[in-house]
């Protein structure tokens, strides 16, 4: 026994011992990380066979970097590789703990546009364990310097270092190949970032995330008009036409896109400690007057919000990776609502409590036309009417009203909340409702925000219908992604009274609200299955708009025969009768995972699957080659981006340059006299000033 002491301690003591040490370390490290603070979906022997073997490769690869370096400076570039690669771990269990996603190179590059406020996002996030990642860099380095591990300074065979990287590349070629076989077209079919970890590695899919990003520009510069005609001829064959009984019920009337932030639908009628969570919302939800959706799911990605904004007004799938506002938005083509109405005599306008280049929106909104755009800017700035991600709603809701009454009709206005997001913060003299007591604090704080929301709704409400507003206009309310992400499955059950909360459940949990409300509307509860890419072909056939030409990839949710498909950005779905999670499928009413399939249904989760599968694969092509600068719709103008400016003076005079023109708003048919006494709130920011 002491003879293998000695022989593992002089091992140790050599160059190539620490060396082995610190792969081991970091080997046993990530491996335990995969497993503890990733949810990857490893199913069999042979997933959890490469989830065990993916970290050697690249770790053997990069640091044996150090390997060819020669005396101390070899130690000290393998504790400096470690601790990069550490660091690496260490930002995605946060980024994964909220996102249940990887980060990426374009999501890194657009990071600017979304950084606003994260410090408390970071904080609520971080764990003691998420520490382990930095665990084998804090044992090395102790060991050194207590001399327990002595610097080895002679010269290694310079076959030694080769002869590892030899063994990293023989090693991943096992990997792939063996992924490969488990998973067919992993690296060319899979839009789920947790395949390529799982079967990989994190380093390797980092690296194969750079190169995808260095492909897309590639694809960019070479793209022409030619590219187009696959796209086309799937849209004119997939085209269905719309529901002509809801044909132009809302011609001319004024448009309120309610932006309902991470508003889930298991809230509508949700009741906690006696009281109901959203009871103005649910008052619309039920409306004879509105049309309500319990079918509609949230299809975004890692853009998340910009992802919603980019189906909601585009008909086009948020991309696989990042966001394409932050990406592609200042660069692209787009035919968007906006400019699609602002040809047709709308105003347009996005209002928003926050910096105006979150999300990059102060560059994307105007490749889609939107005249106005009132950020945060706009408004009073004070160090209380501000939590999280921008204004408080009620606050936000209440100064956006001075401007809407001065848009010239019909107008568009997309009003963009924000209270209602993580880390779900609220101070102490805006909560009305007690937390729940899951005992998760991300899950317990979501009731008070939604509920602050909610009666924010409710003030604004009132207020369309003390000027009238109600009766010109149709009001939709859109939920744009998840509030509580499947890394709070224990909580989740809890909160729903459930035994447990499965894949299946989470795939369900993925609805939101999308309503219809317009006074005279006949409205009701909507069960077929849609999702965020189907909005804006329903908008422009309840408008009376012409859709025969463009290039969407939704379909009205009103029209008859249409597919009922959802699909989700990673290429999941779901539908009435199937539910595809992680390649397992399930039946949908009832939860069960599908055993043996018969031949008939075997053909359709197959067309299933590759409806899916064909729909984000031409939609990122779309926007990944920017080809809509190739394709102009009958009667499309393309959007000529330097007309627009949101500077503050420029927009406010030209706005009360339009209103003297038009004489149209609400404002200037009320004389010229403002309607905000109209407006009530008991936002006690204001209340207390008299404001």
């Amino acid at each position: 026994m002491k003879n293998l002491k000695n022989r593992i301690t002089n091992f140790l003591n050599t160059k190539l011992g620490f060396f082995a040490f610190a792969v081991v370390l970091c080997w046993i490290k990530t491996y335990l990380i995969y497993l503890t603070k990733f949810n990857l979906g490893v199913h069999g022997s042979m997933q959890a066979f490469l989830l065990l073997l993916n970290p050697i490769p690249t770790t053997l690869l990069l640091l044996g970097i150090a390997i060819y370096m020669k005396g101390r400076k070899s130690y000290v570039y393998m504790i400096i590789i470690d601790l990069i690669t550490a660091t690496w771990l260490f930002a995605n269990i946060l980024y994964y703990r909220e996102f249940s996603d990887f980060l990426t190179l374009t999501l890194m590059k657009g990071s600017s546009s979304v950084s606003n406020n994260l410090g408390k996002s970071i904080l609520g996030i971080i764990k003691p364990t998420d520490f382990l990642a930095f665990i084998d860099i804090l044992i090395l380095v102790i060991l050194l310097a207590a001399k327990i591990i002595k610097i080895d300074i002679s010269k290694l065979n310079k076959r030694i270092p080769t002869t590892i990287t030899a063994i990293a590349v023989v090693a991943f070629g096992i990997n792939l190949t063996l992924a490969q076989q488990d998973r067919s077209g992993l690296l060319t079919r899979t839009f789920d970032n947790n395949y390529i970890v799982k079967y990989l590695g994190l380093n390797s899919f980092s690296v194969y995330d750079a190169a995808k990003a260095a492909k897309t520009s590639a694809v960019k510069a070479n793209a022409d008009s030619s590219d187009m005609n696959t796209v086309k001829n799937y849209i004119n064959n997939n085209r269905l036409p719309s529901n002509v009984q809801y044909t132009g019920v809302a011609k001319g009337k004024n448009v309120f896109i309610i932006h309902l932030e991470s508003f889930q639908q298991f809230l509508i009628d949700f009741k906690w400690d006696n009281q109901e969570v959203t009871p103005n919302i649910n008052k619309v939800y039920h409306s004879k007057s509105t049309l309500s959706f319990d079918n509609f799911f949230n299809q975004v990605g890692q853009g998340k919000t910009a992802d919603a904004e980019l189906m909601l007004e585009n008909s086009l799938f948020g991309l696989p990776e990042g966001a394409a506002m932050v990406t592609d938005g200042t660069s692209n083509t787009f035919q968007a609502a906006p400019a699609i109405l602002g040809q047709r005599g709308y105003t347009t306008a996005s209002f928003h409590g926050d910096v105006p280049s979150f999300w990059n929106r102060d560059n994307t909104y105007k490749s889609w036309g939107y005249d106005y755009f009132f950020s945060s800017k706009y408004y009073k700035d004070k160090k209380d009417y501000n939590i999280g991600y921008g204004m408080k709603d009620k606050i936000f809701l209440r100064d956006a009203a001075n401007y809407v009454q001065q848009l010239p009709q019909p107008f568009y206005a997309k009003l963009i909340t924000v209270t209602n997001h993580y880390p779900y913060l609220l101070d102490k003299k805006n909560q009305t409702i007690q937390k729940t007591n899951t005992g998760d604090s991300t899950v317990d704080g979501y009731v008070q925000t939604a509920h602050y929301l909610d009666q924010a709704v409710g003030e604004f409400m009132d207020w369309l219908q003390a000027t009238g507003l109600d009766k010109k206009s149709v009001v939709i309310f859109y939920g744009d992604h998840y509030g509580i992400s499947a890394n709070h499955k224990k909580a989740v059950a809890k909160l729903l009274n459930k035994k447990d909360f499965d894949n299946f459940d989470n795939a369900q949990f993925q609805r939101v609200p999308f309503m219809i409300h317009m006074n005279g509307l006949q409205g009701g509860i909507n069960h077929t299955y849609g999702g965020e890419i189907d909005v804006l072909p329903t908008i422009l056939n309840l408008l009376g708009v012409k859709n025969d030409d463009t290039i969407q990839f939704g379909t009205d949710l009103l029209a008859p025969k249409r597919s009922e498909v959802v699909a989700f950005r990673n290429g999941d779905f779901v539908a009435p009768d199937f539910t595809k999670v992680n390649g397992t499928y399930y039946y949908t009413k009832t939860g069960e995972t599908v055993g043996s399939l018969t031949p008939e249904q075997q053909q359709k989760v197959e067309q299933m699957s590759n409806r899916v599968d064909t729909e984000l694969s031409l939609s990122d092509k779309v926007i990944t080659g920017d080809l809509l600068r190739f394709y102009k719709p009958k009667g499309f103008q393309k959007v000529v981006k330097k007309d627009y400016s949101y500077n503050k003076n420029k927009s406010l005079k030209r706005l009360r340059k339009q209103n003297h023109l038009k004489k149209n708003s609400i404002m200037m048919q009320n004389h010229d006299k403002s309607l905000m006494n109209l407006y009530h709130t008991d936002a006690p920011e204001l209340t207390k000033q008299g404001g």
